[in-house]
């Protein structure tokens, strides 16, 4: 949602971005961006406090575009990214706006042979996208020079310290010049990301893009209640009523979502799972698969799911609701994005009452209860399977 009627031409941009902007039907600005944009473009260091799916990729993409000098072949920004997914959608997204400007980016992860990307370097990138462990092994093998770096993005920041990487960020930014400009982008700023921020930073401004400035306030949410043993079954029921166009189901297992996604094809319902324990190749496939419209479920955990930004996802459903609670509002802010509406529905037994309202307390939210009824007679022992987790 825009707060003003600011438009991408107002930032004094070149013809090149304005161009990319235009042909991917980006005219506004989110909120992130309009706050963003002008302070980079400016040259400050940046601490951005922004939910994911609020348009924070573009907001620092767009003046690092802006500034790298194309006829230089060497590195000169460096986004580091919790995950591989991610840093494929961050790669994505500036590809897609620096393409006039012919700017060459590359994403660089684990599980995948690291030949290719270290030939890719020797070509020459502009901008290097990248996970923790893949550049410090890039680094390591004298492959990735960070020497010439004049940009360094830190994304996604508090997952990255979830995941145990801080340590790893510190031995990166150690090969980056400290004569540069650092953007940082959280979805939320504890004491240690505010710590690491302020000792590779010089004066940052700091900017938060609000609860109520979120794409969350355009998804419609509910839940239905259903015996264990009939949860399965109401879950058909409603993803059949529903019939959305793209969506995400929530499981809290790997197991779970193995299992999930095999019963769903058996009632007829086109869904893949995706996990930890896939390959690359194999998360690859999956992900190129959902994007391509090739299935309409997909199925996964939290961990799988940190980083995608998929367009046009419909609904999100909660098989399970989140062990932690807060993840909740990351998984229903797949769907909803850059302004769209989006639906997320939630399934609970009578047990798990309470932890639906330790998720509306956590969250801020209020989840109501679905109107009617998902078609299921409980009284009825006609399961697809009946199904005892």
């Amino acid at each position: 949602m825009n707060v003003n009627n600011e438009e991408f031409s107002d930032f004094n941009l070149s013809q090149h971005v304005l161009k990319d902007l235009e042909y991917n039907k980006l005219e506004k600005p989110m909120p992130i961006q309009e706050q963003a944009i002008p302070v980079l473009m400016s040259g400050r260091d940046l601490i951005a406090e922004a939910k994911t799916g609020t348009g924070k990729t573009l907001a620092f993409a767009i003046p690092i575009i802006e500034k790298v000098d194309c006829d230089r072949r060497e590195v000169q920004a460096l986004v580091v990214t919790p995950t591989r997914e991610l840093a494929e959608q961050v790669c994505g997204e500036i590809r897609k706006i620096g393409y006039n400007k012919k700017v060459r980016v590359d994403a660089f992860y684990g599980g995948k042979s690291i030949n290719p990307q270290a030939m890719a370097l020797r070509k020459g990138v502009h901008v290097a996208v990248g996970t923790p462990g893949r550049l410090l092994d890039l680094i390591g093998r004298n492959v990735l020079d960070l020497k010439g770096v004049r940009f360094l993005v830190l994304d996604e920041a508090d997952r990255m310290l979830d995941m145990g990487f801080i340590d790893d960020i510190r031995r990166i930014i150690s090969y980056v010049p400290t004569e540069r400009q650092t953007m940082l982008f959280s979805a939320t700023i504890p004491e240690r990301i505010r710590e690491l921020a302020h000792s590779v930073m010089r004066q940052p401004e700091v900017i938060s893009i609000k609860s109520e400035e979120m794409t969350v306030d355009e998804i419609e949410q509910c839940y239905y209640e259903a015996p264990q043993e009939r949860k399965f079954d109401t879950f058909i029921n409603v993803v059949k009523k529903e019939t959305p166009e793209s969506a995400i189901v929530f499981c809290n297992t790997k197991n779970w979502a193995d299992t999930l996604s095999k019963l769903m094809r058996r009632s007829g319902i086109n869904a893949e799972a995706i996990h930890g324990d896939l390959s690359q190749n194999q998360r690859d496939r999956v992900m190129e698969g959902f994007r391509k419209k090739r299935f309409s479920f997909l199925v996964a955990t939290d961990v799988a799911a940190r980083g995608l930004d998929i367009d046009g996802v419909s609904h999100v459903f909660n098989y399970d609701l989140p062990r932690e609670q807060e993840n909740y509002i990351h998984r229903i802010g797949r769907t909803g994005r850059a302004g769209k509406s989006g639906k997320a529905i939630s399934f609970i037994t009578p047990r798990e009452t309470r932890d639906l309202w330790a998720v509306e307390h956590a969250c801020r939210t209020r989840i109501p209860q679905a109107a009617g009824h998902a078609g299921v007679d409980y009284t009825q022992n006609n399961s697809v399977n009946t199904l005892r987790r």
